[in-house]
């Protein structure tokens, strides 16, 4: 019986994975690492990284992988992180799949899962088109959307290749009640030993 959890989830805009992911976390008492919110809070305290963040973005470039994966050995050397953690956002290519792994191998960790939610397609443009109306968001436009799930198809599929090759790849039917899709991964995540923190 394994007393961390050390995850990844991955699905597309509109799949659900921060709300799911924020319910995992809780669930195996780890804490969720989103390189998105990261980002969000230096650029909001203006710290060196938030200045240098949102200096690239005001480029209208990436930040570049490098940084980004600095970034979270960072944040998974931090004591809340020592029994495991769930990734949400990163690694989101290849090259950042091979900075994690020779940053978890130097501590003799590996991931213990990738959590995938999979979502149709046209759902999760019905979800996102839902979530612009009623939140007013006009960066969800048709094309955004579609734009945006490109990219995640584009950039996720040789992300899923590499962790599939070691057989760590849950897919998860995400389309459900919230209630369903957690009890979902829950019960994939048991099925590989993974039990939820008492």
């Amino acid at each position: 019986m394994t007393a961390s959890a050390r995850l990844l989830i991955v699905g597309p805009q509109g799949s659900g994975k921060g709300t799911q992911g924020v319910r995992i976390a809780e669930s195996y008492g780890i804490p969720v690492v989103s390189t998105g919110d990261i980002f969000r809070a230096n650029i909001k305290a203006g710290t060196p990284l938030g200045q240098q963040v949102t200096a690239i973005l005001d480029k209208g470039d990436l930040v570049p992988d490098e940084l980004t994966s600095e970034i979270v050995r960072d944040r998974l050397s931090q004591d809340d992180a020592a029994h495991g953690f769930l990734l949400d956002g990163y690694p989101r290519n290849t090259a950042q799949v091979a900075h994690l792994d020779a940053f978890l191998s130097g501590r003799g960790e590996s991931l213990d899962a990738v959590i995938l939610l999979d979502v149709p397609r046209d759902e999760s443009m019905e979800r996102l088109r839902l979530r612009a109306s009623e939140q007013g968001r006009s960066d969800d436009t048709e094309d955004a959307i579609a734009h945006r799930l490109d990219i995640y198809e584009r950039e996720t599929a040789p992300i899923l290749e590499a962790y599939g090759d070691k057989n760590i790849v849950d897919r998860i039917d995400g389309v459900g009640s919230l209630d369903e899709i957690t009890e979902r991964i829950v019960a994939a995540l048991d099925a590989r030993g993974l039990r939820v923190a008492v």
